[in-house]
């Protein structure tokens, strides 16, 4: 199935046209893959996606991608129709729904591309590098290590720890997730865009970490998988499983100053209809939220 695509552009009448068009495609971000935990193909999720979480943004012609969930081989299939490639990998953390779609990402497979691939140590971890090979590219992938001739360069960051990338600031920070999880801050030119999948609010009050690492942001992507009373379900709670609900987005957002809060990371079992109507919910708690889906494509700034 053709992956469809649709651009959310401000419609303010004081932005002018011609200064739109220009600077539309020096800032955006694009999203492969938005569902949460495990990939759900049906024609109950063909409107927002089935594919688990992959993120790209497109920064004055350089192409960071976050996390590698099944949504990475349909960006895979976008990028080998523009050989050689360079690229950059920000993993939040290594459970199987953020990096089960790598073994799968053609360009790998290409001798002359090249991927500088970054994340934070897991507890258990030796190196990035040992991790990624032991983990993500281990004798249950289906393609053997071999057949990988791209140039994979393997770089350990720290939370909290902020670096330059070609003018390009990333700033990360910790997210409260079993085994642990990294956001990432991406600021370029004075505009912001915040991931922070996956991440679990605190019952006392908001997340000092994240509401840093959102301060003012243009866009944040935050790990809304619940609602609130799916979250405190007494037949069958979620706290503690390591993701949020839209209610506490919205409230990250509002606490950081954000610009704009996409809802991500969707529960499996959430149908188009169900996020429809979340949506509708969101809109009306924060009009300038929106809801991820495949597809679509979003201008930080602008």
């Amino acid at each position: 199935m053709e992956t469809k695509t649709s651009t959310i552009v401000p419609t303010q009448d004081n932005i002018d046209s011609a200064k739109l068009s220009e600077n539309l495609g020096d800032f955006v971000v694009k999203f492969w893959g938005v569902r949460g935990s495990v990939p759900t193909p049906g024609k109950e999720t063909v409107r927002y996606g089935g594919n688990t979480s992959c993120i790209e943004m497109q920064i004055a012609g350089k192409r960071l991608i976050f996390d590698g969930g099944t949504g990475m081989r349909e960006l895979g299939k976008e990028l080998m129709q523009e050989t050689p490639v360079e690229a950059y990998i920000f993993f939040t953390h290594y459970h199987w729904d953020h990096i089960q779609g790598f073994p799968l990402f053609a360009p790998a497979f290409t001798k002359g591309n090249c991927f500088h691939i970054y994340g934070a140590i897991p507890p258990e971890g030796e190196s990035m590098k040992q991790h990624f090979i032991d983990r993500v590219l281990h004798y249950n992938s289906p393609v053997p290590l071999t057949g990988m001739q791209a140039d994979l360069r393997f770089y350990e960051l720290q939370h909290g720890q902020k670096m330059m990338l070609h003018g390009i600031e990333i700033e990360t920070g910790s997210l409260n997730h079993p085994n642990t999880a990294m956001g990432y801050r991406v600021t370029w030119n004075g505009r912001s865009a915040v991931y922070c999948s996956d991440t679990e609010h605190f019952p006392d009050g908001l997340d000092k970490s994240v509401v840093s690492l959102a301060r003012d942001a243009d866009v944040l992507i935050y790990d809304a998988m619940y609602t609130d009373d799916e979250y405190h379900n007494p037949k069958s709670p979620k706290v503690g499983w390591g993701h949020s609900t839209w209610q506490e987005a919205i409230k990250v957002g509002k606490a950081a100053g954000v610009k704009r809060v996409v809802i991500f990371h969707h529960e499996p079992t959430h149908s188009d209809d169900f996020l429809d109507r979340m949506a509708e919910q969101v809109k009306e708690t924060f009009p300038m939220a929106v809801m991820a889906k495949e597809g679509l494509v979003l201008p930080v700034g602008i």
